[in-house]
């Protein structure tokens, strides 16, 4: 997929244009989430922040997208033997529950590398055109909210552990499922140096507020 095809996608499932193979926007109950969310605590914490960086936060992350994730490991779309475990009990009013409930949670604050804070800043808001890079805040949104009609991911304050576990996984070729926006992860992944990787995790792990990284004192 060339990099015009990549923007172009990905701005057309932005703006709505392409409508995703997705399930029809369902509210879930988030009280009722709670109650059905003890199992997950283990792992991703009990108000959806994991202390353990191998896990995601799932705290103010967008209920459909929740949902979404918890069909993919019940159908084996997205690989995870320990997730397909959990998911394969749920049903789908179960899943639009959990994501309503974890999304009325607010994620802890992350801490970016400052080290790593201008290469993440320039990926994040410019991208790299001699690489074939788009700007993630094309998809993911300037703060790192995500964008909930397209169903981008908020990714502002996840781990950087897990967020470079994710990109060497859609470096290695997994993908997420059949539609449009599962492809386009993997090809850009792909154009990412491995210093790439661990610097725009890092800035997005810091982007906790709708300002970047405060620059360190000199």
């Amino acid at each position: 997929m060339s990099f015009r095809r990549v923007v172009a996608l990905a701005g057309l499932l932005a703006a709505g244009s392409i409508q995703a193979e997705t399930a029809a926007p369902h509210a879930g109950d988030a009280k009722a989430g709670e109650a059905k969310a003890a199992a997950c605590g283990a792992c991703h914490g009990s108000d959806g922040n994991s202390t353990d960086k191998q896990y995601p936060k799932l705290a103010g992350q967008q209920a459909d997208y929740i949902a979404r994730q918890l069909a993919l490991f019940k159908s084996s779309a997205r690989n995870n033997p320990i997730m397909l475990g959990f998911a394969s009990t749920l049903s789908d009013e179960d899943m639009h529950d959990l994501g309503a409930h974890f999304a009325t949670k607010q994620a802890t604050p992350g801490n970016g590398d400052q080290a790593l804070k201008a290469r993440g800043e320039q990926l994040w808001r410019s991208g790299d055109v001699k690489r074939g890079v788009p700007a993630c805040m094309s998809c993911h949104g300037p703060s790192g909210r995500g964008n909930p009609g397209a169903g981008y991911p908020q990714i502002a304050g996840q781990w950087t552990d897990y967020v470079v576990a994710k990109l060497k996984d859609w470096q290695n070729g997994t993908t997420w499922g059949d539609d449009d926006r599962a492809k386009i992860m993997p090809e850009i992944a792909k154009r990412l140096s491995e210093q790439d990787v661990v610097a725009v995790a890092s800035y997005a792990e810091g982007l906790h507020t709708s300002k970047p990284i405060a620059t360190a004192a000199k």
